[in-house]
């Protein structure tokens, strides 16, 4: 590989955090430029045209969505396995980052971390405070209980880190964001679970990032970033208005 990958994405994302991750465990050079789906401009919208990220750029081929770019590297960058080899965990890895992506991403990434952060201070919109507590109090304790009863008590779900225990982690990160702690009274083997994940050098480089941006104004995030040494690109596609794209916001 002569030329770094390019992933356009913000570090504060899930789906960004978990492709990172990926790449950090494979040890694969890249380039990101942090940007939210929600400033990309028309360069944007033609890499990705349903204005998701993470967007991901090798040579000529670019990829949208992040289970098939994490995918991808696998099949191109084999060394460090992210997946079961047996053929009926990597159904169930797969199937849990599904999970992942899908029902934590709906609970806390839109009816949480949208609700009392995007919103407001992107948007300047008024916070569904019904939509929050049901996400707190009823959508995301389903999802911790199904969780529950299938972390182990200790090491990863198939023996080797794998996607799925990166898909779960990363999420969790957001509701962290919006000052939700996990009750290990209640849900123990996934407190401990996140606190072994949160601690692996691949996720806690990125969180000295995420916890960077959390405390600047967006128009200020990139020099903070590049002042912290983050492996950005020349140029961006941030360059634009707010504005809300083809999501389904929730």
């Amino acid at each position: 590989m002569s030329e770094p990958l390019t992933i356009i994405g913000n570090y504060l994302s899930p789906y960004v955090r978990k492709t990172l991750v990926c790449l950090e465990l494979k040890g694969i050079p890249y380039r990101i430029d942090p940007i939210a789906p929600f400033v990309g401009n028309e360069d944007f919208s033609r890499l990705s045209p349903l204005r998701r990220i993470p967007v991901l750029i090798d040579g000529d081929l670019v990829l949208n969505d992040s289970t098939v770019i994490c995918e991808y590297l696998q099949d191109r960058f084999p060394d460090v396995s992210l997946y079961p080899a047996d053929p009926v965990q990597r159904a169930r890895a797969r199937w849990l980052e599904e999970y992942a992506d899908s029902y934590l991403g709906d609970v806390i990434v839109w009816r949480m971390f949208f609700q009392k952060g995007v919103r407001r201070f992107l948007f300047n919109e008024g916070t569904d405070e019904d939509v929050v507590r049901k996400a707190r109090e009823e959508e995301l304790p389903v999802g911790l209980d199904y969780l529950e009863a299938n972390l182990p008590e200790e090491d990863w779900l198939f023996g080797d880190l794998s996607i799925a225990d990166i898909s779960i982690a990363s999420f969790f990160r957001n509701a962290l964001f919006v000052r939700y702690q996990v009750d290990a009274a209640r849900w123990p083997r996934v407190a401990a679970f996140l606190a072994r994940a949160w601690a692996l050098p691949a996720f806690s480089t990125l969180a000295a990032y995420e916890d960077g941006m959390l405390r600047t104004p967006l128009p200020e995030q990139r020099a903070l970033l590049a002042a912290m040494g983050a492996p950005l690109t020349e140029t961006t596609c941030g360059d634009a208005s707010p504005r809300y794209g083809l999501m389904r916001l929730g």
